[in-house]
């Protein structure tokens, strides 16, 4: 099989960063005419075309941000390669999410760790929701994330098994002969899930009464007293307390928080970070990834 040529790969991110064949001819040291030659040399490769023109601009196929998506990944990781084996060092980038739930408490820990043993390493951190950062992680837009969801198509380490409790406002009174007012994330939650089904299955009534996007917005209804929810204990605070069985409210399940790491990951840098980190944090086995074990384009454009 062919090899792909990484210079025709890296001109052509190039030209897609640039939106223009021109400015990525002038980034490159190269001729307009010599990155033309390059792209079409690469359509050659690959057998098909990577641009279809609309109106005075040029955009990407689908096979254009296809290649796009392989571009970026090969070019990383050699730069990376290069780096680490001519300083002698580990160096490059980690790209590493975490849900807001852990960022100011797992989140630190680990990246205090990261840089102890890799003070050379760029670090690239996202927060966001958990399931998006699961997407994230299968698109290969990071290479590691903390998760509470459980998904054996990842490699993984358990990194703390967490109380799931009822929070409310330090001043809330608790009305039991009374629809518990939920104040819930809206999209898809694992505490919304947990919380609807240990209600139902004690036979307790609920509405909903508040949600948000954001954590934030959660904590900001619970002081406010508007409600109730079902969140890690870790958003305990002295403004908050647990509600529990005394108030006719059901028990919850501890969730697991995972690092997960990107599957059939090739980097170097991001393999010996994951492998670093549970040997330094003593975390418990590996889940095996999920090869039977348990466990049309974007719209970029460019200009000729």
């Amino acid at each position: 099989m062919p090899t792909l040529d990484l210079e025709l790969l890296r001109s052509f991110a190039a030209v897609v960063s640039h939106h223009s064949f021109a400015a990525a001819a002038v980034h490159l040291g190269r001729t307009q005419s010599a990155v033309t030659q390059q792209m079409q040399r690469l359509e050659e490769q690959i057998g098909h075309p990577l641009f279809v023109k609309q109106g005075r601009q040029k955009r990407l196929t689908e096979h254009g941000e296809r290649l796009l998506t392989y571009a970026h990944h090969m070019l990383a990781l050699n730069d990376e390669a290069l780096r680490s084996l001519r300083q002698g060092q580990l160096e490059g980038n980690l790209r590493i999410g975490a849900p807001h739930d852990v960022a100011e408490t797992m989140l630190p820990l680990l990246l205090a760790e990261v840089a102890r043993t890799s003070p050379l390493l760029q670090l690239d951190i996202h927060i966001g929701r958990s399931p998006y950062l699961m997407t994230s992680l299968k698109s290969g837009e990071v290479d590691m994330i903390i998760s509470n969801r459980a998904d054996a198509q990842f490699e993984g380490v358990v990194l703390r098994n967490s109380p799931t409790v009822w929070l409310c406002a330090a001043g809330y009174v608790h009305d039991p002969t009374k629809p518990v007012p939920l104040i819930m994330a809206d999209g898809p939650s694992i505490f919304r899930r947990i919380g609807h089904e240990a209600l139902d299955a004690a036979g307790v009534a609920w509405t909903p009464r508040y949600t948000s996007s954001s954590l934030i917005g959660i904590k900001a209804a619970l002081r406010a007293g508007l409600g109730v929810t079902a969140r890690g204990v870790e958003q305990l605070d002295a403004g908050l307390r647990v509600l529990g069985a005394g108030d006719g409210m059901p028990r919850l399940p501890d969730l697991a928080y995972h690092l997960y790491i990107r599957s059939h990951v090739v980097n170097p840098v991001t393999r010996q970070v994951f492998e670093t980190l549970k040997k330094q944090l003593r975390l418990p086995r590996t889940d095996t990834p999920a090869q039977g074990l348990a466990g049309a384009g974007s719209g970029t454009g460019v200009t000729a």
